[in-house]
């Protein structure tokens, strides 16, 4: 027998494109049952990421595997959105696929960018939120942490944006019409969630009570799971999100007896609960919708983790030694009171063994300075839908009091402001108060968040637990948001001080004494050039606009509301206007202004915000008199992959919150990382951008948190400001007199009316001039190409403490207690 035999296996190097182009033959042939010929660019796109999957999954069996293996403690991520947009070129990227992959197709006839455009954004989230989440599962896989995600696999997004007579208008977002090929169903994994009906108490033969959920209704959760790639590390772990199903799919008696609708009403109420993101709570049965979608995740999601836990483990007691919660914000609090739950009435713990477990368990996050925004619940919906854990809650309550009143003896106050329950106006459960009594740890999400968190919202907390309170300064991805969203950028960065940046962002502190290379200074300025031309062209294509690339891009893309205050930067757009129109054009830098974002279905003032931006837009894109020197754009159905084309095109960022309004803000890190400088407010995370960046490269302008309470609390006239400067009264009247709206002359009253008569709550005005004058010296620098090149140079630089790693490894050194599966 020959000795030259060769094994029966052998290693496969699966970034050759050889290998690649045979996955996708053998995906294209037997997975999308086509030939290269009938082949459609979907059948491209699916056999693309079948054969970038292949090799995701492999990977995530081997984490799995390592982690059964060593047993670490693991991080549970619960978050209402993750927004993770398109996965193909993300992933291909971070596994180390993307070259192979380009020339695998490239061979066959085809093109990277036109398949990976083909792919759809998940739409899994809204905005900030959603976009941390996602950022943050890349990073826990980078580091090599062990860590998961928890979320509801919606069959709608929140909506999809049409623009229609410059009005918003919504279609539903149905971004599973053609499936999901990253998603791995788990019928195994199937959880009983239970609503309604009644608790019944019994004594338990040992002194104490039972307490029993009984009658009510039963939705179950089915898992599917979305694997999660870290960059060039091996570790993939996975986002699982939960899809409601039926206990009863079909009642043939109704069908037989010709009631067509009745026969599958039960699966439709049922599985309504993952149908869409954000269902419209202005109405009793959208509240009611809202609250179960909550507890249908949170319950599904707690169930599953103590079942993994149990695999392994037989002491309940070891919990906080395996696993860690974190709440991204208060949507998924009633996790508290459902951990409690399961502790006492499935798994029989006594209170206080069940209490001490939980509160080392769980972490939570803030997102929001703003009262109004913290959800509550009314008492008399709540016990309706989770009887059990109304009690539960209660009884957290009057212990969590009970502790309060022995500290502070006879203050009745501070025993009202801290309640879970507020007794005011009608009962409600304050859900951001369960998820602080409930949490070893809060942490806002910008130095001055947390500040404020400490002094304002939570201060009575803080006074009670001083040592639950910490910051955690957001982060965003250097993978997606630079090197793959800004290859260009990227590029010529890596030729400068190599590609460690991906995965080390201080690293791109080396770049500092590149500033002042006059080549690398010409290089940065034609990267940001093509990045123009390219969103010029996607405008076009979008909304039929022409845009000039070679203008100033001053771009504001973000959820539309009013604390955000696009609204302000509309005046200033008017003020623009108004200047060239009284022969003052010399005076204005070429501008293009740019707005995203979408208002929620039932936020009336923000629809009409977006509909004033397109009124706007209309008059000056049409009149011959603007010479070019001004274009207003409203880009429609803002998501990850358009923002992907806006923040490397950006050479203005607007940051301009009211002060104290903002918890941090990421997109402000997205442009600047992406070389745009800052105009902004001192809010959220813009502080410690100006500290990193210095104050010389970014244009603060108006007033400060103090200066804003200080001003509230000493009475504010907004009419003072509107009589005392010309520019303003002249922009306001022209938007409240219907200049903008001629066939509907009080379209836009109510704005103006908000601005004046009734104080200008986000302080628009008091702003205005501040905001009007740093406006005129970032016309006057960007005129200057080489010191405006030169300082959006230093922005990146100094971009390096908002690596979402840098985040994540501060929750996981001082919150989570979770280390690396390869330490």
């Amino acid at each position: 027998m020959s000795s030259s035999k060769k094994p029966c296996s052998e290693t496969i190097d699966r970034t050759d494109p050889l290998v690649i182009q045979r996955m996708l033959a053998n995906h294209l042939t037997y997975t999308e049952g086509k030939s290269i010929k009938t082949a459609t660019e979907r059948d491209w796109f699916e056999a693309a990421a079948h054969a970038v999957r292949d090799q995701l999954i492999e990977q995530q069996l081997k984490t799995s595997e390592e982690n059964l293996n060593k047993d670490p403690k693991r991080l549970y991520y619960l978050s209402l959105e993750f927004l993770i947009g398109r996965t193909l070129s993300n992933a291909s990227l971070n596994m180390g696929l993307e070259s192979s992959l380009r020339e695998g197709l490239k061979t066959m006839g085809q093109n990277l960018e036109t398949v990976e455009e083909t792919e759809i954004d998940a739409a899994l989230g809204n905005g900030g939120l959603g976009r941390l989440a996602a950022c943050f599962l890349d990073s826990l896989a980078t580091l090599d942490l062990p860590g998961q995600g928890y979320g509801i696999r919606y069959e709608y997004g929140m909506f999809n944006q049409r623009i229609k007579n410059g009005q918003q208008v919504e279609r539903p977002d149905n971004w599973l019409r053609f499936g999901n090929p990253w998603e791995f169903q788990r019928p195994e994994c199937m959880y009983p969630v239970k609503f309604f009906g009644r608790v019944v108490q019994f004594a338990d033969g040992q002194g104490g009570i039972e307490h029993h959920w009984v009658d009510g209704e039963t939705v179950m959760a089915m898992a599917y799971d979305v694997p999660i790639p870290g960059y060039k590390t091996g570790t993939v772990n996975s986002l699982r999100l939960w899809a409601a199903k039926s206990t009863r799919e079909f009642n043939l008696e109704s069908f037989n007896a010709g009631d067509y609708l009745s026969a599958v009403q039960d699966k439709n109420i049922s599985e309504s609960l993952s149908k869409v993101l954000y269902p419209n709570d202005s109405s009793a049965v959208g509240k009611e919708l809202r609250l179960r979608q909550e507890y249908f995740f949170v319950s599904a999601s707690i169930q599953d983790i103590l079942a993994n836990f149990l695999q392994t483990h037989n002491d309940l007691n070891l919990l906080p030694e395996k696993v860690a919660i974190q709440l991204n914000d208060t949507h998924p609090a009633v996790a508290v009171s459902e951990m409690m739950y399961q502790l006492l009435d499935v798994y029989k713990l006594k209170w206080d063994h069940a209490w001490k477990l939980v509160t080392r368990i769980f972490a939570y996050t803030n997102h929001t300075l703003m009262p109004e925004a913290l959800e509550t619940w009314a008492v008399e919906k709540f016990e309706r839908v989770l009887p059990r854990h109304l009690e539960i809650i209660y009884e957290i309550n009057h212990r969590f009091l009970t502790q309060v009143n022995h500290r502070f003896p006879g203050d009745t106050e501070l025993l009202r402001r801290v309640s879970i329950i507020d007794e005011n106006g009608g009962r409600r459960i304050r859900m951001a108060h369960l998820a602080v009594v409930g949490s070893h740890t809060v942490n806002g999400v910008a130095a001055i968040h947390s500040d404020l968190l400490k002094t304002t919202l939570f201060s009575d907390f803080h006074r009670i637990f001083p040592h639950k309170f910490v910051n955690v300064t957001n982060g965003i991805t250097p993978r997606r948001w630079l090197n793959q969203c800004n290859p260009g950028l990227s590029n010529i960065i890596s030729s400068r001080i190599g590609s460690g940046f991906v995965s080390d962002l201080d690293q791109l502190k080396k770049l500092v004494p590149h500033a002042e290379d006059a080549a690398f200074r010409k290089e940065f300025r034609e990267v940001k050039q093509a990045n123009k031309l390219r969103l010029a062209e996607y405008i076009y294509k979008t909304v039929g606009i022409q845009v000039d690339p070679n203008s100033m891009f001053d771009i504001q893309i973000k959820r539309i509301h009013e604390y955000k205050r696009q609204l302000l930067n509309v005046l200033h757009v008017i003020t623009l206007y108004n200047r060239i129109r009284q022969g003052n054009a010399h005076a204005v830098t070429p501008r293009t202004v740019i707005f995203a974002g979408k208002a929620a279905p039932g936020y009336k003032l923000a629809k009409q915000i977006v509909r004033l931006i397109n009124d706007v837009a209309n008059i000056i894109n049409d009149d011959p008199a603007v010479h070019g020197l001004l274009k207003v754009v409203f880009l429609p159905n803002y998501d990850v992959s358009s923002a992907e084309k806006l923040f490397p095109a950006s050479d203005l960022s607007e940051q301009i919150s009211t002060a104290g309004t903002e918890a941090s803000g990421t997109g402000n890190m997205k442009m600047a990382l992406n070389g745009a400088l800052t105009i902004g407010t001192l809010d959220g995370a813009n502080v410690e951008i100006m500290e990193e960046v210095g104050a010389e490269n970014i244009f603060i302008f108006g007033l400060t948190t103090q200066q804003v309470a200080n001003l509230r609390a000493q009475g504010y006239s907004a009419w003072d400001h509107y009589n005392g400067n010309e520019e303003l009264r002249q922009v306001l009247d022209m938007i409240g007199s219907g200049f903008f709206s001629v066939e509907e002359p009080g379209r836009y009253r109510q704005i103006f009316d908000n601005l004046t008569h009734h104080n200008d709550h986000y302080l628009l005005l008091a702003d205005y001039a501040s905001y009007i004058a740093a406006q005129d010296m970032v016309g006057l620098l960007y005129q200057d190409k080489e010191e405006w090149t030169r300082r959006a140079i230093l922005n990146v630089a100094n971009m390096g403490k908002f690596s979402s790693d840098r985040t994540i490894k501060e929750y996981a050194e001082n919150i989570w207690n979770v280390r690396s599966s390869k330490s």
